[in-house]
């Protein structure tokens, strides 16, 4: 059973993130469209858009998310090497992951296959999201964002979230 997007986007917040952003995707389309009805989203055009926006509201004290594809993170990855790992201005990605298990649409899957050792492969601590440890993913990810400064990642396969 998938757990309620609006419920996660409260969780979110009482972990302490402030700052939402990121490209459109149809499996997070329930947590973004709770992100816009608290009018706590600012989207983006691209995801390295977004890891930037991200790395700012940071620096200006805000506690960020980066919602995206797995395809957006091969978009993003420059930026996140260059400027987040590097200079450790940390966020959550939450990274929906399209192609899980061979099951997608074919430019999916390729992508699907790798991203687990993409980020093992720039140092990216991750962990994929399940419906009933929800509140325990969590605490790892905010617990992981604030020791470590770096980013970390939540990966949403489909139906988890409603």
């Amino acid at each position: 059973m998938p757990f309620p997007a609006k419920d996660f986007v409260g969780l979110l917040q009482e972990a302490g993130f402030d700052f939402f952003t990121g490209v459109p995707d149809s499996t997070l389309a329930g947590v973004i469209a709770a992100l816009i009805e608290r009018r706590a989203y600012v989207p983006a055009v691209r995801e390295d858009e977004a890891v930037g926006m991200a790395a700012g509201a940071y620096m200006g004290g805000r506690v960020p998310v980066v919602l995206m594809q797995n395809s957006g993170l091969g978009t993003s990855l420059n930026a996140l090497i260059s400027l987040n790992l590097i200079y450790l201005q940390p966020c959550l990605l939450l990274i929906s992951w399209r192609g899980h298990d061979g099951k997608d649409a074919p430019e999916h899957l390729i992508m699907g296959q790798v991203l687990a050792q993409q980020l093992d492969l720039v140092r990216i601590p991750h962990r994929t999201l399940k419906a009933e440890t929800v509140r325990e993913d969590l605490g790892w990810a905010a617990q992981a964002f604030m020791a470590r400064r770096i980013p970390v990642a939540l990966l949403v396969t489909k139906g988890v979230l409603s």
